[in-house]
């Protein structure tokens, strides 16, 4: 199964440290961060994984719910989660699925026979609260995932989500963001009261109107 942006997440059911879980009972009314791990003990998804807990506030005050998977069994991943917590001078606080059968990794096409046989590739799907897949993120096992870059894509898809705007090229929180084509000029006074920036018809600027 492939997945695409815009498809709707698939439900699952799994094991993980924390006890059984459905998904979508998991994910309720907020939006979800689902990234995968090859195995359990590896160096640079220790790293990973330390980040992520040390971020938690900034995935609250997002609406965020963070679930990672390996597919390694549950007393492995409590084993696993001891070295990050020492290693990384952190606290692991969210859980980890076990996914020793692969069945949410070849639900969620993380298995990729050219990259590896055996392990999952480290991948990253942002679900909305629709249960729609807003984004999707493919990493080799060598390269440690930007959450910075990651905190920033959920911010830009929620500005589209809330606020009717899109993000331009290497946009950061409090830059000057893009009025959606969608929006017609004789609703932009209204809708965007800072004011707006016509550079080119298909091109209009609007301070973020969050800030």
């Amino acid at each position: 199964m492939t997945i695409r942006l815009g498809d709707i997440a698939p439900n699952f059911q799994a094991e993980t440290n924390e006890g059984h879980i459905d998904f979508y009972e998991f994910l309720g009314d907020s939006w979800g961060l689902l990234f995968s791990h090859p195995a359990d003990f590896t160096p640079v998804c220790t790293t990973e994984l330390g980040q992520t807990a040390k971020l938690k506030k900034e995935f609250e005050k997002r609406n965020v719910k963070v679930l990672a998977l390996s597919v390694d069994g549950a007393a492995s991943h409590n084993v696993w989660i001891k070295d990050i917590n020492e290693t990384q001078h952190t606290t692991v606080n969210f859980p980890i699925i076990a996914d020793e059968d692969k069945k949410v990794a070849m639900l969620y096409d993380m298995m990729h026979p050219n990259a590896t046989e055996k392990t999952t590739v480290r991948s990253v799907f942002i679900i909305g609260p629709d249960k729609k897949i807003k984004l999707t993120m493919t990493y080799p096992a060598s390269t440690g995932r930007n959450f910075a870059e990651i905190l920033r894509v959920i911010d830009s898809l929620q500005l589209t989500a809330y606020h009717s705007v899109a993000t331009p090229a290497n946009w950061v929180d409090g830059d000057d963001v893009v009025i959606i084509p969608s929006i017609p000029d004789a609703d932009v006074p209204a809708k965007f009261p800072k004011g707006a920036k016509y550079i080119k018809p298909y091109l209009r600027l609007t301070p973020q109107p969050n800030k």
